[in-house]
């Protein structure tokens, strides 16, 4: 599996809105590796964040239980 962010396939999160504000995360690579890799969607040859799998599934569940505002 490889660890270049250009080659990975990306996918936009469904909670991302069309104002332009899009996060993209490569389930591919989290399901391989462990790591959870996640980008801006404006900037897709910008910065990588690679995050753990738990963590990235507390922060999805957190989302979805409505723990973060929406402003």
């Amino acid at each position: 599996m490889t660890n270049d962010p250009h080659t990975l396939i990306w996918f936009k999160s469904s909670y991302s809105g069309n104002g332009g504000s899009c996060v993209e995360w490569a389930p591919t690579q989290a399901a391989a590796t462990g790591i959870v890799p996640v980008r801006d969607s404006k900037d897709p040859n910008g910065p990588v964040l690679s995050v753990p799998s738990r963590s990235f599934a507390e922060f999805i569940a957190g989302v979805q239980g409505g723990a973060f505002s929406a402003r």
